[in-house]
């Protein structure tokens, strides 16, 4: 797939060779896809999904004791919680389902602190997978520290990513709320124009909440942090198409929750696919940054079409 073609008879470079030779993006993209390969970006990404999916259940368990201490600091809540399940639910299964309620929240500390335990190994092992290889595609080298220092590292990393998420998702969420907030005062909440402004400038927000994310998770989170603007482009690539990725993972959703199957089983189907393509199209444009240092990938540097020289006459 990623090959620069076959040359021909009389020795010049075959047709996508010379294509290469022509756009050095297509060049840069073609080694970034042979590097991403080499560096067994695929298995990384399966790795990452793993443990992005094995997370679901600790993170559920933190939910659910989260929703006990709710439940039982508000008594009255709790009592119209269960009036509406008496009511739905078939005849004698109301009870059995209230007193399983009642039973979660009885346990509800036992099930949080078993759910935060849960959570730190998944995230751990999460963001281990994620450092090795994003080290990988900057083809660093391989130089494992102890295993309490990588741990420790690995959380220190888990928190700044949560940071720099929460920095991303208030930038959006803010920006957002100002820009409905400035159009309902001025009475342009509801005009056709203004609407399409507010569109484009929570999505300009959104962008620049995602590039601020891929920056972070591009350049500090390998092994051996590298400079700033070697991410910052490829940053720009990853916001834009983490976006477009989320638009279709929307879509899907709203495919496949139209029948009873996909509600039970769409999601975390779903769920899967989405962190699988994720996890792969950050390794790319990682790569795809990596392949434009002078110092990194030489063997790859090696796949580039060369035009033949001319030989020298014989005298």
């Amino acid at each position: 797939m990623w090959g620069q073609g076959q040359p021909q008879e009389d020795g010049k470079p075959g047709v996508f060779a010379r294509y290469r030779l022509r756009y050095p993006w297509l060049d840069r993209l073609v080694r970034a896809g042979k590097s991403y390969t080499t560096r067994h970006g695929d298995h990384y990404a399966a790795a990452i999904t793993f443990f992005s999916v094995l997370s679901l259940v600790p993170l559920l368990m933190i939910a659910f004791a989260a929703a006990g201490f709710v439940l039982a600091g508000d008594p009255e809540l709790l009592r119209r919680l269960q009036d509406l399940i008496l009511a739905a639910a078939p005849a004698g299964l109301g009870a059995t389902l209230n007193q399983v309620i009642n039973q979660a929240i009885a346990s509800r500390s036992n099930v949080g602190i078993v759910g935060l335990l849960g959570a730190l190994y998944s995230g751990l092992g999460w963001m281990d997978n994620l450092r090795e290889a994003l080290t990988a595609q900057w083809d660093q080298p391989p130089e494992p520290p102890s295993f309490l220092r990588a741990k420790v590292f690995d959380l220190g990393a888990l928190i700044g990513l949560g940071l720099a998420l929460v920095v991303s998702f208030v930038l959006t969420s803010a920006g957002t709320a100002f820009a409905t907030f400035v159009l309902n005062a001025i009475g342009l909440g509801q005009v056709a124009g203004a609407r399409l402004v507010f569109f484009l400038l929570a999505l300009v927000l959104s962008l620049a909440g995602n590039w601020l994310v891929f920056v972070w998770v591009i350049a500090r989170l390998p092994r051996q942090p590298v400079p700033l603007h070697s991410a910052m482009r490829a940053a720009a690539f990853g916001a834009i198409g983490f976006e477009v990725l989320k638009q279709g993972f929307a879509i899907y959703l709203n495919t496949v929750l139209a029948s009873p199957a996909g509600v039970l089983f769409g999601p975390v189907i779903g769920l899967m696919l989405f962190s699988y393509f994720v996890s792969r199209f950050l390794l790319f444009i990682t790569a795809w940054a990596a392949v434009a240092q002078p110092s990194a990938h030489e063997h790859v540097r090696e796949d580039r079409p060369q035009v033949p020289s001319p030989r020298s006459a014989v005298p």
